[in-house]
């Protein structure tokens, strides 16, 4: 009877001890561009002059960011800097500096972005994407995640991974509509990863959540279509650059 009762106790308070959820805190992401990859990916004229600088360029282009959460609303900013990375335009990820506000209640989002040397004030609701969730668990920064798979500006495809133990919908750039906060996005064609290193336990301040009113004022289709004519002179490289806009 006594090792009955014993058994029950445990199966009842099993769940309850495993069931650890984060609601607010902070996550830093390692963002990789594969830079050899990205000259792969160029038009031949500027590959061919792009090649030159291959073998004194490093394989990526490693920047941190950090994403501070509590219910109902997420900021995503630059975190620490890198020394050595390459400073080539092309080598570089063209948003290096934005900051991106998402109000998860409100169903909004307000974010700073510099496109290279142009500031823009970006206003619209959140981005829908339709995610299919599959079955692939991995850990990420010690977070039980599972894959989901969608596509933005309807053919490139963005791999993610998202924990429900972190109950708010976010992620890194304007990544959302999961049950529960993404941990790492990869996207093939801008052969770019964002991935967790550590989640960190804090109470947000309120200044951690805010956003200028500087820039031109855009709403993302505006946005989209202000980087594209800008930039279609680029050719095959242009399209990559606006891709990068509407992260």
């Amino acid at each position: 009877m006594r090792l009955f009762i014993l058994l029950c106790a445990f199966l009842f308070a099993g769940p309850a001890t495993n069931a650890q959820f984060t609601f607010q805190g902070k996550i830093e992401y390692e963002r990789k561009m594969n830079v050899h990859r990205t000259i792969d990916g160029m038009d031949e004229d500027d590959k061919s002059w792009a090649e030159k600088f291959r073998s004194t360029l490093p394989k990526f282009h490693t920047s941190y960011f950090d994403l501070y959460f509590s219910p109902g609303k997420t900021l995503y900013k630059p975190g620490r800097e890198v020394e050595d990375n390459p400073k080539m335009w092309f080598a570089t990820p063209p948003d290096i500096e934005s900051i991106i506000y998402t109000d998860t209640k409100a169903g909004s989002v307000k974010a700073n972005r510099k496109i290279y040397e142009e500031k823009f004030l970006v206003q619209d609701s959140m981005r829908k994407l339709k995610w299919k969730i599959h079955n692939e668990i991995r850990t990420i920064a010690n977070y039980k995640c599972r894959k989901a798979v969608s596509k933005i500006c309807d053919s490139v495809y963005v791999v993610a991974f998202y924990t429900e133990d972190i109950p708010v919908s976010g992620g890194p750039e304007m990544f959302s509509g999961l049950p529960g906060m993404v941990l790492e996005v990869a996207i093939p064609r801008l052969y770019t990863t964002w991935v967790a290193t550590k989640v960190d336990m804090i109470t947000p301040k309120t200044e951690d959540f805010a956003v200028t009113d500087k820039g031109k004022k855009v709403n993302m289709s505006e946005l989209h279509e202000t980087v594209y004519s800008s930039l279609k002179r680029w050719g095959k490289s242009s399209q990559r650059y606006v891709w990068w806009s509407v992260l």
